[in-house]
C-alpha cells in the first residue's frame, strides 16, 4: 500500500502550461558517469516536447516515486535540486503544474481532500520557530488538534503522549521562547504527532540544531518509524539519510537515484559529481579497499562495523 504516490509530476513556480511526457527518471542500475547529462537532457528533451516552457524551469520534472506505508525515505540532493518543493507536494502546501500526487489515497489537486490530506500528512520544517503559535508548550503541541475538533478530555491525553514521545512531558507549562533550538523542534514534531498523522515529512529538521540536537532527532525519527509512522525526511546530513530504509537522490528536480542507502552511497563517483559528500563509514570503506583489503562495494555501516571489529578480534 502507498502512502504518497507521485505520478509523472512536473512543477514550476511560473505555473506554465500542463506538461505530458514519457519517463525519465533513472534508476540505481542505470546509474553511470553519464547519468548526469543524461537527466539534463532527458528534461530539456521532454519539455521541448511538451511545452515551450525552458527545460530550466521546471522544479520537479517527471516525478514518478512510490513511497510505501511505514517506510522510512530519506532525499537528499545539491541546493536548488527540487527537496522542499518535492515535500511540500505531500500535504498540498503545493500542486503539481502537471501529473498527480495522491496522499493515503487521495489527489491532492481535489479541494474536498485537502481536510483529510494535512490531517493525514504532517510536515515539520526547518526553523522551529515558524511552526510554534502559543507562549506555552502544552497550548502549543494542542493547536494542530484543537483544529480537528478532538474533545479536551482526548486532547489533553494527545498532548501528553506526543510530549513524552519526544521526551519533553517536564516542559508542559514552559514558554518555547526559553527553549533551545533542540527542544523547540522537538515541540514542534509532538504538535504535528498530536494530530495522529499517518506519515511525517521533515524539512532538514536538523539544519539549524548543533551535534547533540541533531543525535536526538535523529533519535526520534527512527522511534516513529518503527512505531509504524510514514517517515519522508529531507536532508542534507548524509548520516542522517544513511539510517533510512531508502535514498532517493535529486538533481535538477529529477530523480538521479533511488535505492537502499548502502547501494545509493557505493556511486560515490556519481555524488560527487552531483556536488554531494558521502557518510565517513563510506569514505572509510573505499579508503581500506585501496589499501588491498576484501571490502565489498556495496556494504552496509553494520556489516562494515562487523567485518571490523573481527578483524581487530583476530590481531
Amino acid at each position: 500500500m502507498s502512502a504518497v504516490e507521485f505520478q509523472s509530476v512536473y512543477f514550476t513556480y511560473e505555473q506554465a502550461e500542463r506538461p505530458r511526457g514519457d519517463s525519465a527518471v533513472y534508476s540505481i542500475d542505470q546509474a553511470n558517469p553519464t547519468a548526469t547529462e543524461q537527466l539534463s537532457n532527458a528534461a530539456a528533451n521532454a519539455s521541448a516536447a511538451i511545452t515551450d516552457q525552458p527545460a530550466e524551469s521546471w522544479v520537479l520534472s517527471n516525478i514518478n516515486l512510490q513511497i510505501a506505508a511505514g517506510e522510512f525515505v530519506a532525499v537528499i540532493g545539491a541546493n536548488g535540486s527540487g527537496k522542499t518543493t518535492l515535500a511540500r507536494h505531500v500535504n498540498a502546501l503545493l500542486l503539481p503544474t502537471s501529473g498527480r500526487v495522491l496522499t493515503a489515497g487521495l489527489d491532492t489537486s481535489d479541494p474536498e481532500q485537502l481536510f483529510t490530506i494535512r490531517s493525514s500528512a504532517g510536515m515539520v520544517f526547518q526553523n522551529p520557530n515558524t511552526q510554534i503559535v502559543a507562549s506555552r508548550v502544552a497550548d502549543d503541541v494542542a493547536f494542530g488538534p484543537e483544529n480537528l475538533a478532538i474533545p479536551a478530555p482526548e486532547l489533553r491525553e494527545r498532548v501528553q503522549a506526543a510530549l513524552s514521545t519526544v521526551a519533553m512531558t517536564e516542559y508542559l507549562e514552559a514558554d518555547p521562547e526559553q527553549l533551545s533550538g533542540g527542544q523547540r523542534q522537538r515541540v514542534s514534531i509532538a504538535g504535528i504527532l498530536a494530530m495522529h498523522p499517518d506519515i511525517l515529512v521533515l524539512d532538514e529538521p536538523g539544519a539549524m540544531l548543533d551535534i547533540r540536537g541533531r543525535r536526538g532527532i535523529r533519535r526520534i525519527i527512527r522511534e516513529l518509524n518503527r512505531s509504524g509512522l510514514t517517515i519522508i525526511l529531507i536532508t542534507h546530513f548524509m548520516e542522517e539519510a544513511a539510517q533510512a530504509d531508502r535514498l532517493i537522490v535529486l538533481d535538477r528536480g529529477q530523480v538521479a537515484l533511488d535505492g537502499p542507502p548502502d547501494q545509493v552511497f557505493a556511486n560515490y563517483p556519481l555524488l560527487e559529481r552531483l556536488g554531494l559528500d558521502v557518510p565517513f563509514s563510506m569514505q572509510l570503506a573505499e579508503a581500506l579497499r585501496q589499501r588491498g583489503l576484501p571490502i565489498p562495494e556495496v556494504i552496509s555501516l553494520h556489516d562494515l562495523q562487523d567485518m571490523l571489529c573481527s578483524w581487530y578480534f583476530q590481531m
